[in-house]
């Protein structure tokens, strides 16, 4: 991954893990296997469980720790309600930014432009 996409990542990776568990419960090592499915491949454990633990500090999620068949007890995340208020407010912000990145984009731009011709 660029360096680039690996810093503009650092900025939503935090969303993209509540809106993982907006989806359902999950521990650490799924949540990472699912980001690596999706071609986020650089993304390393220890910034999964960094990022859950600050995520259950602010008390955006909830954790229940379970037996495991293999190894420790899991650690399962879930969002909570003020979890859920603050990933809304993350789509709100990213429906804004995206949406004035696309007009700045040249593609969409001209496309733009034409329609204002017609």
């Amino acid at each position: 991954m660029p360096k680039q996409a690996t810093e503009m990542l650092k900025g939503v990776l935090e969303g993209m893990v509540l809106a993982i568990l907006a989806q359902r419960p999950a521990y650490g090592y799924e949540i990472r296997a699912w980001l690596r499915s999706q071609g986020f491949d650089e993304i390393a454990e220890g910034t999964i469980y960094a990022l859950l633990l600050r995520l259950e500090r602010r008390e955006f999620v909830d954790v229940e720790t379970v037996p495991s068949e293999k190894g420790p007890p899991r650690r399962i995340y879930s969002l909570n309600p003020s979890g859920r208020t603050y990933l809304n407010q993350f789509w709100e912000t990213w429906i804004f930014i995206t949406e004035r990145l696309q007009r700045l984009h040249p593609e969409r731009t001209e496309h733009v432009a034409r329609q204002d011709l017609k």
